[in-house]
């Protein structure tokens, strides 16, 4: 699955209908607080530090449409998630948080005209922009559209799109950040389809069991935090060396949103080779990844140590597992490129990795907090392996995508996600005159480490690529 703005998604021409959670039941005090991340990132906006920040969904229905039965799947799916049917605002004395039960949470429809590809995505944006905020509940927007083909003379109404051989309808899906993480988007998919299946009588949908986000927060804010733990010392002693850079200069700030690039850079069978050349190395595919990430460095910058920021999960419970929810910390990471090839140097970057894996049990606010100063990363590799999420075959027939807001800050973030289709790389950058290139020659150089390491095995080669 790639990892896109909504701009990069092809967007279908179609009836787009905006569906509209409304409470349908009585809001109740809730005092569970937000979890430490949560309530940073809405001092952030309150602050007006902060522009739409969030995270989505796109994939297709392949399905007669129904609209009784998807504004009983999103019901559901709502009353399935607790942080989708609970709200938490700032005022004097911190968060106040308030929270519907099961079932009180219907969807309304607003059916928009018929509309080109370039209009709906318009109107998407628009859409997903205001209502995705961590200030208005819902912090999320819906939306789907049904499938139209146009011809010389208008829009054919009863047709499908033809020139894609489709049928069905498209989903669309965002949410403020504050409400969901990249691994929890990769699940929107498979549950909305299960459910607008049961909901047409095609059976039950058989999600499992799954906790709520909301406990979560509250049982992170009851764990106390030694200011002497490892995970704080951890950033102290890197913010002593300030915080890692991308490896080539990025150029000035600019006002723009950034560019972004997704490409796939390893097949499934390469993918399986490049995870057993690093097996053989005493690495994971993780560590794999950030020791290619260390060789691209040291080509297009001679770089010998490779230093980064990853995302750390937090889903430290099963009832977490399918949970929608920012379950994310953070964590520097760094190790000695040296003159190593691909299997030194992976063996040390599997050291850095598991000495790091403390910070995931604190959160990364927290760290913020007892060190008395913000971090603000600007060099992060994020890997997740989707190959187990269900139904993950089906995303390249779904056109499943997971999408992302625009962001303007002066950064380099690259996601690397692993599916049955393979690995796809996506990487966001400022938009001026340098960082595009820079960020090109990179990404090159990383995806010939890949190769050559997924291609180089098993020979006797392996330890010298590089």
């Amino acid at each position: 699955m790639e990892f896109t703005e909504l701009g990069d998604y092809p967007v279908p021409p179609g009836i787009l209908t905006r569906w509209h959670p409304c409470a349908d039941g009585e809001w109740r005090d809730d005092p569970r607080p937000a979890s430490y991340i949560h309530e940073a990132h809405l001092r952030r906006f309150h602050a007006g530090r902060s522009r739409p920040s969030w995270l989505g969904a796109a994939f297709e229905v392949h399905d007669e449409w129904d609209a009784t039965a998807f504004a009983a799947a999103v019901a559901e799916w709502v009353a399935r998630h607790e942080v989708l049917r609970s709200h938490t605002a700032l005022d004097i004395a911190g968060t106040r948080r308030r929270t519907l039960a099961p079932g009180a949470v219907q969807a309304a429809a607003r059916v928009h005209e018929c509309a080109d590809s370039e209009t709906n995505s318009i109107v998407l944006q628009r859409i997903f922009d205001v209502t995705a905020s961590p200030h208005t509940w819902p912090s999320y927007a819906l939306a789907t559209i049904e499938h139209r083909m146009v011809d010389e003379t208008g829009w054919n109404e009863t047709g499908l799109d033809a020139t894609r051989d489709r049928g069905g309808f498209t989903v669309l899906f965002a949410a403020d950040h504050s409400l969901i993480d990249g691994y929890s988007v990769v699940l929107v998919a498979h549950e909305l389809s299960s459910l607008y299946r049961q909901a047409r009588g095609g059976g039950p949908a058989g999600l499992p069991a799954t906790g709520s986000y909301v406990d979560f927060g509250a049982r992170e804010r009851e764990t106390e935090v030694d200011p002497a733990c490892a995970a704080v010392e951890l950033w102290r002693r890197e913010l002593t060396d300030g915080l890692a850079e991308f490896p080539l200069p990025i150029g000035a700030r600019t006002d723009a949103p950034q560019r972004s690039l997704s490409e796939w850079v390893l097949d499934e069978d390469s993918a399986d080779r490049f995870a057993a050349a690093a097996r053989d190395a005493g690495a994971g595919f993780f560590a794999g990844i950030l020791a290619c990430a260390g060789l691209a460095g040291r080509r297009v910058a001679d770089e010998r140590e490779f230093r980064t920021v990853v995302p750390v999960h937090t889903r430290d419970d099963p009832a977490w597992l399918s949970s929608l929810g920012w379950f994310v910390g953070l964590a520097p990471v760094r190790f000695e490129v040296g003159d190593g090839g691909f299997a030194a140097v992976a063996q040390r970057a599997s050291r850095a990795v598991r000495d790091v894996r403390p910070a995931g049990a604190v959160p990364f606010e927290r760290v913020e907090e007892l060190l008395d100063t913000p971090i603000r990363p600007r060099f992060v590799v994020s890997y997740l392996d989707l190959r187990s999420t269900p139904r993950s075959r089906e995303w390249p027939r779904w056109n499943a995508r997971a999408l992302r807001s625009r962001q303007f800050t002066h950064d380099v973030y690259a996601w690397v996600n692993r599916t049955p289709r393979g690995v796809n790389l996506a990487v966001r950058y400022p938009a001026n005159a340098l960082a595009g290139p820079a960020v090109e020659q990179w990404v090159a150089a990383l995806r010939e480490s890949l190769a050559r390491a997924a291609e180089g095995y098993p020979s006797v080669e392996l330890r010298g690529v590089g």
